[in-house]
């Protein structure tokens, strides 16, 4: 693995020595790179890991994000989507770029997701979707939330990026809304280098997806029947040239897809490790000095987040430098930046802030951080982390 200048690094690589000779024995005999058989493997493994029909593995989870809300305007042209402030931007950014309205909702400090009352309370009759963050590993849903948003017949999208493996009464996050994402990004429990998959139980949802991530051809179509009408319909044009919706080239290739199918079969021992990590984290912090109430049930733990108890800056700054001088590197804000609401990109929409209705996402934007929580983490590197943090003194105001 790569060195870093810090003794504790936000990550480690999780590209092992095993995944790399997978890919020298499926180089041997120079098959094909382009998505092929591999990819097709890698979707049919992940889909009957996680409990769902449909996997479409794409290049990133922001472009998995994006088809996502490219999906839902296929059947919902208009309207608003119920977002979090705390969550990566390509979240909030694909909301925004494929036409709908984002609606902010502040966040509960136990899971860092959405506060299920609160997302009530942001319902309207323009409401087409809930696009939920299940961030750092915590479940984001509640049964009242699900309840609520099938009797009002709502879609729920859930982004999984950071919660591979986390559930909800004993079932698999990702398994629950009309579409899900997932990231396998560099450090995530799960990793092919760059990646991301879109997961549903709907047909039709999967081939508007497969089409999307394959520049919209309806040769990417999974429904023979559609495919035979379609070229039925268009007699002028090449039947392998048929663009049936806008789309781009969102695809992986066979090399990232035999990484992800090794990594698959150590998933759920590499989840294990990172739930014990963190659990005795929280066991052993100083609760006057950080929060450590989450909740943690159905928990995949992928980074260690922090959240100081104090509210005074001069405070926070100083702890800061006794993270950088012990060697601990460390990213304030939790995901994404912090809360996106004070990001340039949403800039006509911080007027909000003035309103007070985001005092969670707030503390954890000024106060909160995450520090690496990794499956090669040694039991005796993380005492000297909690040693390190614990001896940090504390201004309260």
């Amino acid at each position: 693995m790569k060195k870093t200048k810090f003794k504790f690094p936000l990550m480690e690589n999780n590209i092992l020595k095993q995944d790399i000779d997978k890919v020298r024995i499926f180089l041997k005999d120079l098959p094909v790179l382009t998505q092929s058989k591999k990819v097709i493997e890698f979707e049919r493994k992940w889909s009957k890991w996680l409990g769902v029909k449909h996997s479409v593995f794409v290049n990133s989870g922001s472009s998995a994000n994006f088809i996502s809300l490219a999906a839902l305007k296929s059947i919902k042209k208009k309207g608003e989507v119920v977002v979090p402030p705390l969550t990566w931007p390509s979240d909030i950014m694909a909301v925004i770029n494929n036409g709908f309205t984002p609606k902010f909702v502040d966040i509960n400090i136990s899971n860092l997701s959405m506060d299920t009352d609160k997302i009530i309370r942001a319902v309207t009759n323009k409401t087409v979707a809930v696009f939920i963050t299940h961030a750092q590993g915590f479940n984001g849903l509640t049964q009242k939330l699900v309840n609520f948003l099938r009797k009002k017949n709502i879609i729920l999208i859930e982004d999984v990026c950071e919660s591979h493996g986390a559930k909800f009464n004993g079932k698999k996050l990702g398994t629950f809304g009309l579409i899900s994402n997932f990231s396998f990004y560099y450090a995530h429990h799960l990793s092919t280098i760059e990646g991301g998959m879109i997961c549903t139980n709907n047909k039709e949802i999967y081939d508007y997806c497969m089409r999307f991530r394959g520049h919209g051809m309806l040769r990417e179509s999974k429904q023979p029947s559609k495919i035979k009408l379609i070229k039925k319909k268009y007699k002028d044009l090449n039947e392998n040239f048929i663009f049936l919706n806008p789309g781009f080239n969102f695809r992986s290739n066979e090399i990232n897809a035999t990484i992800g199918i090794n990594q698959l079969k150590r998933l759920d021992a590499e989840i294990k490790k990172r739930n014990f990590n963190f659990k005795y984290l929280i066991s052993k912090l100083n609760r006057s000095k950080y929060y450590v109430d989450f909740d943690i049930k159905g928990i995949s733990n992928y980074a260690f987040p922090i959240l100081l108890n104090t509210k005074s800056i001069k405070c926070r700054d100083k702890f800061e430098k006794h993270l950088l001088n012990s060697g601990i590197e460390f990213r304030r804000g939790n995901a994404g930046g912090g809360n996106q609401l004070r990001q340039p990109y949403l800039k006509k929409y911080k007027k909000l802030l003035n309103k007070n209705k985001f005092n969670n996402v707030e503390k954890v934007h000024f106060f909160g951080y995450y520090i690496g929580n990794y499956q090669y983490l040694k039991i005796q590197k993380l005492k000297q982390l909690i040693k390190i943090l614990n001896s940090f003194i504390l201004e309260i105001n």
